[in-house]
């Protein structure tokens, strides 16, 4: 017989370790919380050691000793001592092993044979879906990644800290704070009151800044991220949806240098605006900013570059601009329908991905020359219900030019926050160079 044929007709299993692990349990009954942390009876290749792996759980919950004698009863109890084996197959278990000093070592080989089933069901999976000529390859691919993702998030195995691990990690964090005199346990925006009021962008947050068009939704992620990118070189993405990657590459040089953009566009610079110009791209260059700017980016395709990005950039933040025009596999639903999913979709996608997500939403005309609130985002109650932090820009669409008003003071109206204050922060907002910036009050 062909043993590459055996290899792929038999799943990876053992039932030499399975029926040590059960056998180990009934020896030495004190080992079962470790055990039971590492495993669930689905785990077992067996049906009949799944049986019995799943009263022995039973037993535990009820606070029964687990032995011979109270595992048979419970499996009479359940009707499935037949399908477990029978009398005889439980009372041999601890005839399988000599002793339970190496139950541990036993369990991890019973959980390793899982994790192949498993991997070889999800590689199946791929393969019949890439056989499927009527399916979006991208899909497929979205798809395959996701998979491969849960099946991480599932052979992960939770721990349980008792209050000296807390305590003792706790202390080292404080003190690490304290060392590199960082306030923040979240990743910072680069403005004062704004991160004294968040502590940072924290890790699994989905960050929402609305505004009418052309209030500084881009201008004020920009400004973060070059605080970011140029000042900490933090790795951020930076999805553009709406900007090419050169307007983007401009908008920063403007920033940094304090050059008008207007004055960029025109390329009508003196000698010192030139100087001002190769110092600021010196100090852009080496900057970790990663842009897609493609238009219109479907959902799947947001989700799979994300994740590369986190994978291969080591990106600690995500930005997306603007919610507004990603597209979702649900093109003829209604727009409350599509911002829903994409919400819900954007905040799994920060939980997995354990990085704060800040995304760009537009307000609706209510709110035009009036303080926004969060039922006119489009999508309210999706927005509203799957962000953490939902963040408003306000200011005065003043008729003033740059010349007679070159700075504006600016409202952030943090409507909701999920694990802290709500309340206003005030920010300068320079015009010619599209730049938030700190209040001189605050900038120390």
């Amino acid at each position: 017989m062909d043993t590459r044929v055996l290899k792929d007709s038999i799943p990876p299993h053992s039932d030499e370790a399975e029926q040590a692990t059960l056998g180990a349990l009934l020896l030495d009954w004190e080992k079962r919380s470790d055990v039971f942390t590492l495993l669930r009876p689905e785990r077992f290749y067996s049906l009949q050691n799944q049986l019995v792996f799943k009263a022995m759980r039973s037993l535990d919950e009820q606070t029964i000793k687990g032995d011979t004698l109270t595992l048979i009863n419970e499996l009479t109890k359940t009707g499935d001592l037949e399908k477990a084996g029978g009398v005889a197959y439980i009372a041999s278990l601890t005839n399988t092993v000599p002793t339970s000093a190496n139950i541990l070592y036993y369990a991890q080989i019973v959980f390793d044979r899982s994790v192949r089933r498993e991997l070889i069901k999800v590689s199946q999976e791929i393969k019949a879906a890439s056989y499927d000529e009527a399916r979006d390859s991208r899909a497929i691919l979205e798809e395959a990644e996701q998979k491969v993702f849960n099946l991480t998030d599932r052979t992960d195995t939770a721990e349980i800290y008792n209050m000296h691990d807390v305590i003792i990690k706790a202390v080292q964090n404080i003190d690490e704070r304290y060392q590199s005199k960082n306030a923040y346990t979240g990743i910072p925006s680069g403005f004062v009151k704004l991160d004294q009021m968040t502590s940072g962008f924290q890790k699994s947050e989905l960050i929402v800044i609305g505004a009418r068009p052309s209030m500084g939704k881009t201008a004020l992620a920009l400004s973060m991220m070059e605080f970011l990118v140029v000042n900490r070189q933090v790795p951020c993405g930076f999805f553009s949806l709406e900007m090419s990657y050169e307007s983007i590459g401009q908008r920063l040089l403007s920033q940094v240098s304090g050059i008008p953009g207007y004055k960029l566009r025109s390329g009508l610079l003196r000698l010192d605006e030139m100087q001002q110009l190769q110092n600021a791209a010196g100090r852009c260059y080496k900057a970790p900013l990663f842009i897609v700017d493609t238009p219109n980016m479907q959902l799947l395709d947001i989700r799979a570059m994300a994740r590369r990005m986190v994978h291969n950039q080591q990106v600690k933040i995500i930005f997306i601009d603007y919610i507004g025009l990603i597209t979702t596999e649900m093109p003829d639903a209604k727009v409350f329908e599509r911002v829903a999913e994409i919400t819900k979709a954007l905040k799994a996608l920060a939980r997995e991905l354990e990085i704060p997500i800040v995304a760009l939403s537009q307000v609706s005309r209510d709110a035009e020359g009036k303080e926004p609130n969060l039922a006119q985002l489009r999508g309210s109650g999706s927005v509203e219900q799957d962000a953490d932090v939902v963040i408003f820009i306000h200011r005065d669409r003043s008729s003033q030019t740059d010349e007679e008003q070159p700075i504006q003071e600016v409202r952030l109206i943090i409507a909701k926050h999920r694990n802290g204050a709500t309340g206003d922060v005030k920010l300068s907002f320079v015009k010619a160079c599209t730049r938030f910036e700190n209040l001189e009050s605050d900038a120390d």
